[in-house]
């Protein structure tokens, strides 16, 4: 057995910065990974740079680089093979592996490849793939960074190959003439919109009703408009209950709680994910996962075994890699003293990489308003910026919201560049300050950031005709 003052379970983001932390401070660091060389969890290979990734591709491949689907015009014949498009996929994928174990060689952490498990509350066996021999480890502290997987409902027939999951799509042979979308969220919005733009006929179902509903309801309303504008049909607040497909047309159909039914030629379902906490032996050490698998912890990452955290998707809310990796340094600062970092930030941005692209960071209009806060907003849209007349980015625009004050409260972006976009809204945040901030400022003309500019202008016209309303007559 070796031992090791850290030993991290998982090589995504939470995984990956975490070892990196500990090993930076001069701490012994051991990593395990059951998919060996495919370093970086779900992020790197199965979820967010694939999708981004295939994205760039589809909008490259069919030169809406900017302008969203409106002109969608396809020479390529039909059925397009899907191997063009995953091209740069996986080129991306095979340089952010490599980027990883440089960055666990540049620390001297230690890989081993193998599924990870607990024998005792400080050792891990490693089980090798191969039937290699296990072995074990042993960690001052341990953090599971074990990541997640696609949730799969019971009604639907995962056999199927017309049937895909969200890390299965990436592995489809060709791009479908029509596809049913199942689910809300935000990879049900990405794979939508992905698939519309390489033509496929998409139909989104789900029983919620309003897409993407933790959005700003202006902002949700204006991307839900752009959706239909631009021909995805959407099915919302009728749960699908039912799925099947034809064994001599293979045409899948899918049955909602209505009874309403739709057909398409393949389905994917994005219900979720699940934590992969199954086999790590955790509830003999005291730690229960809940029903999707997920590990409940405190502010600083820790499990109910005191040395034992957990970090990234297996914590579940928000499961965003920017936010994983803030959480592995913060566990392993925890872990060893370290007062580098303490938190992480209570100010997370969102980024959603739909097309149009949208982004979002502090405060919504509904939030203010149970709150009982004053505010006003201020827009701008990028069809009266230049630099938006040139990227033809008509339906973008910019919020901003802010208290009577003027101190900004929240931005919200739709368009391209949206989710680079925001983090100068959100520096503005993070220092509590007001829109004077953007409207003593020089921004270079012409650019997007401009919008901040016109977007406080509004907000200063908002301010004063609220005024006016509250002088007595």
């Amino acid at each position: 057995m070796s031992s090791y003052d850290l030993v991290v379970i998982g090589s995504g983001p939470a995984g990956e910065k975490g070892a990196a932390q500990a090993a930076y401070f001069g701490k012994r660091v051991a990593m395990v990974e059951k998919a060996g060389s495919r370093l970086g969890g779900a992020c790197t290979n199965t979820g967010t740079l694939p999708s981004k990734t295939l994205r760039e591709s589809a909008l490259a491949l069919t030169g809406l680089a900017s302008r969203g689907l409106e002109e969608v015009v396809l020479s390529l014949p039909r059925p397009f093979a899907a191997a063009t498009l995953m091209h740069r996929e996986r080129l991306v994928v095979d340089s952010e592996r490599a980027r990883i174990r440089r960055n666990m060689d540049r620390h001297n952490v230690e890989v081993f490849t193998g599924s990870g498990s607990f024998v005792d509350p400080h050792t891990v066996l490693v089980t090798p793939p191969g039937g290699k021999a296990p072995f074990t480890v042993s960690g001052e502290a341990v953090l599971i960074a074990i990541g997640s997987r696609p949730h799969r409902p019971a009604w639907i027939p995962w056999s199927e190959k017309e049937i895909f999951d969200s890390d299965e799509i990436l592995e489809i042979e060709t791009i479908p003439e029509s596809l049913i979308v199942l689910g809300s969220g935000v990879i049900a919005a990405e794979y939508a919109c992905i698939f519309a733009a390489l033509g496929t006929h998409v139909t989104l179902m789900d029983s919620r009703d309003r897409l993407l509903p933790f959005l700003d309801v202006e902002l949700g309303d204006r991307f839900t408009a752009e959706l239909e504008r631009l021909g995805l049909w959407l099915r919302l607040g009728d749960a699908p209950v039912a799925c099947a497909v034809d064994q001599e047309t293979r045409v899948c159909t899918v049955t909602t709680q209505g009874g309403l039914s739709e057909t398409g030629h393949a389905v994917l379902a994005a219900a979720g994910r699940s934590g992969n906490t199954q086999g790590l032996g955790l509830e003999a050490l005291g730690i229960a996962p809940d029903a999707r698998g997920n590990l409940v912890v405190n502010d600083h990452f820790q499990t109910a075994v005191p040395h034992i955290y957990a970090a990234g998707d297996v914590v579940g809310f928000p499961g965003l890699a920017s936010t994983s990796m803030e959480q592995g340094r913060v566990a392993a600062c925890h872990a060893f003293g370290f007062t580098y970092k303490q938190r992480v930030s209570p100010l997370l941005p969102y980024g959603i990489y739909t097309i149009p692209e949208m982004s979002y960071v502090g405060a919504t209009e509904e939030e203010l308003t149970r709150q009982g806060k004053e505010y006003v907003a201020g827009r701008a849209l990028m069809r009266d910026n230049a630099r938006g007349e040139i990227l033809g980015a008509d339906s973008g625009f910019l919020k901003l919201l802010i208290a009577p004050d003027k101190k900004l409260l929240g931005v919200h972006a739709m368009g391209p560049g949206a989710t680079e976009l925001i983090h100068i809204g959100q520096m503005v945040l993070l220092q509590g300050s007001t829109i004077d901030l953007f409207i003593d400022a020089v921004f270079n003309y012409p650019t997007l950031s401009e919008l901040y500019k016109y977007a406080a202008y509004d907000c200063l016209g908002a301010l004063a005709r609220t005024a006016k309303q509250a002088k007595p007559a």
